[in-house]
């Protein structure tokens, strides 16, 4: 949350009950305001004033920045008094307060109280409590009425859930930040015959990402978008008998150079992938891999995984071609030299796992300029390539272990479960794209929402210009 969170409480809590209270007493904590701590409160609280969260809009007020909410400083006060002063049994009745001057993130409080009077029938105390800022500058002051414990309380520190602030608002366009100013490029869509494959590349359209042409049979298109509500007035479609047909006519587009990207819609990707195969011009020399795209609450960045879904059983030659697949999508959106993480069950090599061998000689490869544009490391597990205390503690050198951003699969089996894991109990956001063709290819599962299909559609964006631009610079 905050550079210093909660460490300044004892793992004991221990009271000062009323007949100890003396005045004058004074308690105090500090604590810095982190950008994290201001996001938090808005979360609990409901309280989204832009003051607090929109730093363009906060830029106009009288402040000149963002502000922390005038009653984070409330609370501090009230973690003061429940924890120290008086502490534990402390029933708060009453607290004037004055906010006198903005705290801003990085600002380090001095959150202070002092015992003004006492009421011997009732147990009631006053505390002036005072918040200063690192400058010693008054922030916030005012009176607290409490009713003090009447008796000793010596209580274990409760400690606190982990606390993971994802806001997958902001990552989503972040992502879609990518494709900003970047032209949209005719993509068919392949059989798009259910209301949420429809949907995902309209959204797509609208969003400025492609210029759609629906390959489908005319009459189950109509009927689906009359189904979900949708018009597609202005929007090219391409009648066709079946999804074997869509996929074949996608193709052949493709291959024409009608269009820059292949989206999939409702029909399995076998059958989108077995078209793509048999067409010629779209086969490249390269291997076809996907990579997955996950936000995950535990990240603070993205993180691309391959190979999730088409090869089953790759070899060193084919983890190879996976591995500069996803390093070309990284360039893609912005990573000049990304972390890559050969993923295995350990961190150390053993023969006994063919799969640590192969992390080594990878590394070995790229070490010998076999493999370029990225920093790699492994065998490394999950939890050494992305947690940096786990990579601390294992004595890994840094710089990518605790900080992939790329992620390689031993196998397609564990990098399917490992997405799996990551969405489901991890809260991860993904999308995916299919690589190693001619162009790219957004894919699209049953399961996945209108987010998803748009940030998929801006992937494939994003990495069939940055194909256009290195051909570009190539000729």
């Amino acid at each position: 949350m905050s550079d210093t969170p909660l460490s300044d409480l004892p793992d004991m809590l221990v009271n000062v009950p009323y007949e100890d209270l003396r005045v004058g007493q004074t308690a105090e904590q500090f604590r810095t305001l982190g950008r994290d701590d201001i996001a938090a409160f808005a979360a609990i609280s409901g309280d989204i004033n832009p003051a607090h969260l929109d730093p363009a809009y906060a830029e106009t007020t009288r402040f000149h920045g963002v502000i922390a909410h005038g009653m984070w400083g409330a609370a501090l006060i009230s973690r003061l008094l429940g924890t120290r002063l008086p502490g534990p049994g402390t029933i708060y009745l009453g607290q004037t307060l004055r906010f006198l001057r903005p705290v801003r993130v990085g600002d380090t409080l001095r959150v202070q109280a002092c015992v003004l009077s006492k009421e011997d029938d009732k147990r009631r105390v006053e505390l002036q409590c005072d918040i200063r800022n690192q400058t010693g500058a008054l922030v916030l002051d005012g009176i607290a009425s409490v009713i003090a414990p009447a008796t000793r309380v010596s209580l274990p520190r409760t400690h606190l859930p982990q606390l993971y602030l994802f806001d997958s608002a902001a990552r989503f366009a972040a992502l879609l930040a990518h494709a900003a100013g970047l032209a949209p490029l005719r993509c068919a869509v392949v059989h798009p015959c259910d209301g949420m494959a429809l949907a995902g590349a309209l959204d797509a359209a609208a969003r400025g990402l492609i210029i759609p042409v629906l390959v489908a049979p005319a009459a189950r298109l109509a009927a689906v978008a009359a189904a979900c509500g949708r018009a597609l007035d202005g929007v090219e479609t391409v009648d066709v008998a079946h999804s074997s047909a869509a996929a074949e006519r996608a193709c052949a587009m493709a291959a024409a150079g009608e269009v820059a990207l292949l989206m999939q819609g409702s029909l399995p990707l076998d059958e989108l992938l077995q078209a793509v195969a048999a067409t010629a011009a779209l086969r490249t020399g390269r291997l076809l891999s996907h990579i997955y795209h996950l936000d995950t609450p535990v990240c603070d960045r993205p993180l691309l995984l391959s190979d999730a879904v088409l090869n089953v059983r790759p070899g060193l030659d084919d983890k190879a071609a996976i591995i500069r697949n996803t390093i070309e999508l990284a360039h893609a959106l912005g990573m000049e030299e990304p972390r890559l993480a050969i993923l295995a069950a350990q961190d150390a090599v053993t023969p006994r796992l063919a799969s640590t061998i192969d992390a080594a000689a990878l590394c070995k490869m790229a070490q010998r300029q076999q493999i370029q544009g990225a920093l790699l490391d492994g065998p490394l597990t999950l939890a050494s390539a992305i947690a940096p205390a786990a990579a601390r503690r294992h004595g890994l050198p840094q710089p990518v272990a605790g900080q992939a951003d790329i992620l390689i699969a031993p196998d397609m089996e564990s990098g399917s479960m490992l997405a799996g894991q990551l969405e489901c109990l991890a809260g991860a956001c993904g999308c995916g794209l299919v690589t190693g063709a001619a162009i790219p290819i957004a894919l699209n599962h049953g399961s996945d929402g209108k987010e998803a299909r748009i940030a998929a559609a801006a992937l494939a964006l994003v990495l069939a210009h940055h194909q256009r631009g290195q051909r570009l610079t190539v000729s």
